[in-house]
């Protein structure tokens, strides 16, 4: 136990005085003309007085004590440790092919929406390329905006400048969003189904290997026929990622359940918070001042 103003506790001299005085006082003797008779003292009843007696300075040890902030180590707990998620989604002009019921496009937002739900308490940023980048959403532990995001950027929709796939220009702006935040783990989730020319020329692992100083794990989801373009698995090899060959929409949302998988939520043990404890004094004041109340109706000590 500690105390928030120890040096309060010196006053305790106080009430220990008193204490030692009703246990060492000589009650005082009264002559009487019969003091030579053979009736005796009752020590049984001495020692229930020098009882009743001690409780008011254990009173005032107990006001002493609560002002002096008694306090206490909270059990140890832990916490979630954040992580930093940036969906980079490609809405060039192939994502309106069909794919299942719907479009590349909207299936990706979908399993992202399903994703959300799997990551509660994370924090999703949006971000949208083609042949230039658009940050829709910062990144946040509001899911809201994410999820009322699809129907403004469906690519049959988007103006011409973002027609296109760039993809090392979307990695490294993703990247610098993500080098904003200083708490938790840093990814990028990449849904796309084209190749990238800015990938060429030994590009790829120029991204890889500033993703990998950032300490930032690049997942590819490549929502096309074929396999994943051979860029783009450097990448997510040298970040610690992988990349996923994705033909239908049931194969998309079980990639986004493997990803969940793989980047399970870590916890984290927080320092041990001091708290407050002045309830058991309370208690034990409360008590002896019943006590002390209780005992005044008959057992006190009288000098006489």
């Amino acid at each position: 136990m500690t105390f928030a103003h120890p040096w309060l506790l010196l006053l305790l001299v106080i009430p220990l005085v008193l204490i030692a005085w009703v246990w060492r006082r000589r009650s005082g003797a009264v002559v009487l003309p019969f003091d030579h008779s053979k009736a005796r003292g009752r020590r049984v009843l001495q020692v229930l007085v020098d009882l009743a007696e001690t409780a008011p300075p254990l009173v005032a040890a107990v006001a002493v004590i609560v002002l002096a902030g008694p306090q206490r180590n909270a059990e140890p707990h832990t916490r979630r440790v954040l992580t930093n998620i940036e969906f980079c989604i490609d809405v060039s002009g192939s994502m309106t092919s069909q794919f299942g019921e719907g479009t590349r496009y909207d299936g990706a937002m979908k399993a992202i929406n399903d994703f959300l739900d799997y990551r509660q308490g994370d924090a999703f940023g949006l971000t949208f390329f083609g042949n230039n980048v658009l940050h829709w959403v910062p990144l946040t532990t509001d899911t809201s905006a994410v999820r009322c995001a699809p129907p403004f950027m469906r690519p049959d929709h988007t103006p011409p400048w973002l027609g296109g796939t760039e993809i090392a220009k979307a990695l490294l702006s993703c990247r610098e969003v993500l080098r904003e935040r200083q708490e938790g783990d840093r990814m990028i989730v990449m849904v796309s189904d084209g190749d990238s020319y800015d990938l060429d020329g030994g590009n790829d692992a120029v991204v890889g290997q500033k993703l990998r100083e950032d300490n930032i794990t690049l997942y590819h989801i490549h929502v096309a026929e074929g396999e994943v373009p051979e860029q783009v698995t450097t990448i997510t090899t040298m970040t610690g990622g992988e990349a996923f060959p994705v033909g239908d929409p049931g194969g998309l949302r079980q990639v986004f359940e493997h990803i969940d998988k793989m980047r399970q939520t870590k916890l984290e043990k927080v320092t041990t918070e001091t708290l407050d404890d002045y309830e058991p004094w309370c208690v034990a004041g409360l008590a002896l001042v019943s006590l002390a109340l209780l005992c005044a109706f008959g057992l006190r000590y009288t000098p006489w």
